[in-house]
């Protein structure tokens, strides 16, 4: 019944454009013919319940039904996490102040909640700082966020009426991202993304990759332009060359020149310590991707994610072997 609900949700609210554009597209890198590529769309979305985003991304074209029963699709992924994640929580995590408040101690680096905060308090938070990043309080994908700073500004009364217009949330320090990851790319704070899932005995990292930005935006978002790729979980290093959601392939940085499949990422066993730790402070939350940011000091938390993005490490540079990500959900969750 919960398959046939989620089938009869996506029927009412699918982006039928969207699907045949994706057809279209699969049509002229491969030849096949449109309306034979839609039937294979629909049979996925019934059989694997993939989206046509998956289709696309995961290259479903390209795969055996054996390979594609491997894959955790949108389907699975909004199964898994009405599973292990109680909506009566979310909010902690939607909710950046919220996050903050709970997550304080993981956070290394001061911030100010902008709810309830007078121009005086700003005025306080700024003394000692010129540049600072702003964020909303509900918001994802890196939508949002800019940095300013106090040259912006005529004076701090106006600043605090343009963040409260804005609908700002928090006001929080510049991160200052370890060496080797700026020499990375320096525009942005290029993160990890660390999942864990909590079983009964103890946490578990299920996945990890790092998300490097490429454009003239302070954030590394793969909806800004950013680009991702898997980190070992023993060796720390990134596994293969990087994609981005253009599906386009780097093996090193077009901005910097630098290597990135065999990239060491700095305080890599500090970074899985911090998220196991993290993921056992709200235990109705089982399943979480933490967003990592590593400074010279060490890593400290950036945010955490109650949907982690599921199709990341089942991109084609990242799959050799087109087999998906879900046998090693299975390690960690049962009846999926």
């Amino acid at each position: 019944m919960r398959k046939v609900g989620f089938l009869l949700r996506c029927a009412l609210s699918a982006d039928y454009g969207g699907m045949l554009r994706t057809a279209d597209t699969v049509s002229k890198e491969t030849g096949r013919g449109r309306m034979s590529i839609l039937a294979d769309i629909m049979r996925c979305a019934v059989r694997y319940g993939a989206g046509f985003n998956d289709y696309l991304l995961c290259r479903f074209y390209d795969l055996t039904d054996g390979q594609r029963a491997t894959y955790v699709t949108r389907g699975i992924n909004n199964r898994i996490t009405a599973m292990l994640n109680d909506p009566e929580y979310y909010h902690i995590f939607d909710s950046k102040s919220e996050f903050y408040t709970r997550f304080d101690k993981y956070l290394g680096r001061q911030w100010l909640s902008l709810s309830g905060a007078s121009p005086e308090d700003l005025r306080e938070f700024m003394l000692s700082r010129e540049t600072v990043i702003v964020k909303p309080d509900c918001a994802s994908g890196g939508k949002g966020v800019e940095r300013l700073s106090r040259s912006d500004f005529e004076d701090i009364p106006q600043m605090y009426e343009r963040l409260k217009r804005d609908g700002k949330g928090v006001v929080e320090e510049v991160l200052v991202q370890h060496a080797e990851l700026d020499r990375l790319f320096p525009n942005s704070v290029n993160t990890l993304r660390i999942v864990t899932i909590l079983k009964e005995d103890a946490p578990h990292i299920l996945y990890a990759y790092i998300r490097i930005g490429n454009s003239d935006r302070p954030v590394d978002n793969l909806h800004s332009g950013g680009m991702f790729a898997p980190v070992g979980l023993e060796t720390g290093a990134v596994m293969y060359p990087a994609y981005d959601k253009a599906r386009n392939t780097y093996t090193c940085h077009p901005c910097t020149g630098v290597d990135i499949q065999g990239f060491r990422i700095p305080y890599w066993e500090e970074a899985k310590a911090l998220c196991l730790r993290a993921a056992k402070v709200v235990p109705e939350m089982r399943y979480i991707g933490w967003d990592v940011a590593v400074t010279d000091a060490g890593p400290v938390l950036v945010e955490g994610n109650n949907l982690p993005g599921y199709d990341i490490l089942q991109m084609p540079p990242h799959t050799p072997d087109k087999i998906g990500m879900l046998p090693r959900f299975r390690e960690f969750v049962d009846g999926i």
